[in-house]
C-alpha cells in the first residue's frame, strides 16, 4: 500500500481509502476555544472551564483517529497474508512546514505501527521496503523511472512504453513487487546511487530487471 495526504491509503488493487482528515474537520473549533482559553484569567473557574473544552475537542480528535486507524488496519491484516509498506521517516517529513500539519494529522506512524502488531497477532507478513525506493515515478510496466514527478501530478504516462499511471495505484504496485522481491530473495530495494546487495536498478530500455548477487 501507498500512504498519501488525498487518499489515506491506495492499495495496489486499485482501492483508495479516504483521508478523514480529523484534526482539520475540527480546527476552527479548537481554534476558537484556544482562543477563549487564552483571554481569561489564570486561575479562575472561566479558565478551567475554557481548558476542559479544549481538553475535550483535543480528545475527540485524537480519538476519532485511533478509531478510524484501528478500524482500517484491523480489515487490511484480516483481508490480506502479506502487506508491504515503505519504511516512511514521518519525524524528517513533517519538518516540511508546507505538509506538517496534512502529515501529522494523517498519522502514517501510528498506521504502520498497528500494522506490525496486528500483522503479529494475526500471524500475518509486514515488509517494509526502502524508503529511497522510487515508487511513484517508476512504471510499473516496464520498470522506467522518470527523473522528475512533481506532487500536483496525480496522472501520467510513461515516456517509454506509454502506460497510462494513476500515480498512487501504480506506487502501490510498486511497493508490492519491491516487498515481494524483499521476500523471496532477500534485496535490499533502492534506487540507483544507493550501492546494496541485491539492488534493483533502473532499466533503460524497460526490460524486467534481475537483483545482481
Amino acid at each position: 500500500m501507498d500512504a498519501g495526504i488525498s487518499s489515506l491509503i491506495a492499495t495496489s488493487d486499485g482501492e483508495k481509502i479516504a483521508n478523514p482528515k480529523h484534526f482539520k474537520r475540527l480546527r476552527l473549533k479548537l481554534r476558537q476555544v484556544q482562543k477563549t482559553l487564552s483571554r481569561r484569567v489564570k486561575g479562575s473557574n472561566n479558565r478551567e472551564k475554557a481548558r476542559r473544552e479544549v481538553a475535550r475537542i483535543q480528545a475527540a480528535i485524537a480519538d476519532a483517529r485511533k478509531d478510524f486507524l484501528h478500524k482500517l488496519t484491523t480489515r487490511l491484516v484480516r483481508e490480506n497474508q502479506t502487506i508491504a509498506v515503505e519504511d516512511l521517516a514521518c519525524c524528517n517529513m513533517i519538518k516540511n512546514h508546507k505538509f506538517a500539519i496534512a502529515i501529522a494529522d494523517a498519522s502514517w506512524a501510528e498506521l504502520i505501527r498497528q500494522l506490525e502488531y496486528k500483522a503479529a497477532w494475526y500471524g500475518r507478513t509486514l515488509v517494509k521496503i526502502d524508503r529511497w525506493f522510487p515508487s511513484s515515478k517508476r512504471c510499473g510496466n516496464c520498470g522506467h523511472a522518470v527523473d522528475k514527478l512533481p506532487l500536483n501530478v496525480r496522472d501520467w504516462d510513461c515516456p517509454e512504453c506509454g502506460t497510462h499511471h494513476d500515480r498512487d495505484i501504480n506506487a502501490a504496485q510498486n511497493i508490492l513487487a519491491a516487498g515481494l522481491a524483499v521476500l523471496v530473495c532477500g534485496a535490499n530495494v533502492r534506487p540507483d546511487g544507493h550501492k546494496s546487495i541485491g539492488q534493483l536498478q533502473n532499466s533503460r530500455k524497460g526490460k524486467k530487471q534481475k537483483p545482481k548477487s
